[in-house]
């Protein structure tokens, strides 16, 4: 299978889904991944942080076995001042390119601004066609942004598949201290403890040891 990953970040795939991405290896399917902006520069400092967030997003790469098919640049934390159109076109030449079957990507309601950029304009992307490759769109809750969403209303991130990471859980944390400039202390819920700590409810949820769970928003049989 071709499984196509869709992030506004490097390291928003390690924190959200870097279990069921060394799954995915495991079992000898392809997959790609493409960030939509560095991450980093909104913060200062741009060239060198960019440059360290590179060569740390390679690192995961080699550790997870996949591709990143694209890294692109737009503005960080500022997606929703880019035109949706060109996000858009960016993500159809990777649907050309790739022909995936199953698609991960952000949740609708994350606090994050780009992550809300990126999931409209998947779904924009990805809009239903006649002898379309792709069978199901996944989104995944990452740590410090779907869990900081609007919980006051029903609109909020409600898992339905849930991807059993037991086995893999040791290959998430060496991928999330390679991010460990993104990493928070404890009992922040982008640190290890807690990212570790979600896996075990979100598989307490379902009767099993550790789980990243996703919400899944088209299926096709």
């Amino acid at each position: 299978m071709k499984i196509l990953i869709l992030v506004a970040h490097p390291d928003d795939e390690t924190i959200g889904c870097a279990g069921t991405i060394y799954r995915h290896f495991k079992n000898k399917d392809k997959i790609y991944i493409a960030s939509f902006t560095d991450g980093v520069s909104s913060r200062g400092g741009r060239n060198q942080k960019k440059k360290r967030r590179i060569d740390q997003s390679l690192k995961v790469s080699k550790v997870l076995g996949f591709t990143w098919t694209n890294q692109y640049s737009f503005p960080d934390n500022s997606l929703d001042k880019v035109p949706l159109i060109k996000i858009i076109k960016k993500i159809e030449k990777i649907k050309k390119k790739i022909k995936p079957d199953i698609i991960y990507t952000h949740s609708k309601y994350d606090l994050n601004v780009d992550h809300r950029v990126i999931f409209q304009s998947v779904l924009t992307a990805f809009r239903p066609q006649p002898k379309d490759n792709l069978t199901e769109i996944r989104c995944m809750e990452v740590s410090s942004a779907t869990d900081y969403g609007d919980q006051m209303s029903l609109k909020s991130f409600k898992p339905n598949l849930f991807i059993d990471i037991k086995k893999y859980w040791i290959k998430k944390e060496e991928c999330l201290n390679i991010y460990k400039e993104e990493l928070r202390r404890y009992p922040h819920s982008r640190s290890v403890k807690a990212i570790k700590n979600l896996s075990k409810y979100r598989g307490s949820q379902v009767g099993i040891e550790m789980a990243e769970s996703f919400e899944i928003i088209r299926k096709i049989l």
